[in-house]
């Protein structure tokens, strides 16, 4: 089965979640570029998300539907999480991009909660595949 029919058996929150961490982590940084201050964070940003995104792919090309997929996530996710913190904490940065940074960090801290759990239970033993 591919990727997506394997999601579309998911749990409906599950592509719920799915549908709003495309838009958190992938659509909304696009807006970031509006502002001068938010252009490298907003690159910085999408680029990561494209990264953990293909490391997603590879991952499941490789071994299938198993909870390791989220090491895409950790890898890339972990280190831009801070930097877009500190980037929120800039005095010249501009009221709105902060917004939308704290939205796209949120997203992906809730993400990286749910990664962490997968890849530490997949370290644990559970590597059987979901198959649906």
């Amino acid at each position: 089965m591919s990727f997506e029919e394997l999601v579309a058996l998911q749990p409906a929150w599950v592509q719920y979640w799915l549908n709003w961490l495309f838009f958190g982590a992938f659509l909304l940084p696009v807006a970031l570029l509006i502002w001068k201050p938010s252009r490298i964070p907003a690159i910085v940003t999408l680029l990561s998300s494209l990264a953990s995104g293909a490391g997603v792919i590879w991952l499941f090309s490789q071994m299938g539907y198993v909870r390791l997929l989220g090491l895409g996530h950790i890898i890339f996710w972990t280190p831009v999480s801070f930097y877009l913190y500190g980037q929120m904490k800039r005095e010249d940065m501009p009221s709105w991009p902060k917004r939308i940074m704290a939205v796209v960090l949120i997203t992906i801290l809730i993400s990286l909660a749910f990664d962490y759990v997968d890849v530490a239970r997949y370290i644990l033993g559970e590597r059987e595949p979901f198959t649906g």
